[in-house]
């Protein structure tokens, strides 16, 4: 089973995932976005996308053959972090995993653009930055019923989310027995972890 948490930049679909893959017994979280990176690094400059990599049909298609592979390999909860807001390159991915059998447990963190941007603000990243200048894009595509099921996280901590989705999926979660202090710590480095492997690139 995969669970896909897709969601604007700043919706928290990292932190998400990874709190999830903590309290989920046999579970793996799967991003898409490093084989974005991978492409961008490794593609000849005449071809090259100045714009988003999701625009790649390669990103798309090995994204979609990789992740059914893991699913049919790995006997446990896969876990994907995405923002995808273009519903031909939603249907390109995920309308194909379930048309071969895969179940995929979808959804949307949603919250207002103001929230966003103070999320975002708040890991470094200003008004300026990509993921801030994609808000009014994602918001709007993300709107879409075949975005379902949608999360408003306006009002909600990261581990309320990961209730929330435990309880739509219908997954048993281990129980939450860290203290605040380390969760901070485990968030702080989640969030450098991404930033290190972005940077790389």
């Amino acid at each position: 089973m995969i669970i896909w948490i897709n969601g604007a930049f700043g919706a928290g679909k990292t932190q998400t995932a990874f709190e999830l893959h903590r309290r989920i017994e046999n579970s793996f979280v799967y991003d898409p976005e490093n084989l974005g990176f991978f492409i961008s690094k490794n593609i000849p400059s005449s071809i090259k996308n100045k714009g988003d990599f999701q625009d790649y049909e390669a990103w798309r298609d090995l994204n979609f053959s990789f992740i059914k592979y893991i699913e049919e390999k790995y006997e446990g909860v896969l876990i994907i972090p995405m923002t995808i807001a273009n519903p031909k390159y939603f249907n390109e991915i995920v309308g194909s995993l379930r048309n071969h059998g895969v179940i995929v447990k979808h959804y949307s963190l949603m919250a207002s653009k103001a929230t966003l941007l103070k999320r975002l603000k708040s890991r470094g990243d200003g008004e300026n930055s990509w993921g801030a200048q994609q808000i009014d894009r994602c918001l709007e595509g993300l709107s879409k019923g075949v975005f379902q099921s949608h999360i408003n996280t306006e009002n909600m901590s990261i581990d309320d989310v990961v209730e929330k989705i435990a309880l739509m999926a219908d997954i048993n979660l281990l129980p939450d027995d860290i203290g605040r202090l380390k969760k901070k710590i485990n968030r702080i480095k989640t969030q450098l972890k991404q930033r290190l492997f972005s940077w790389r690139f």
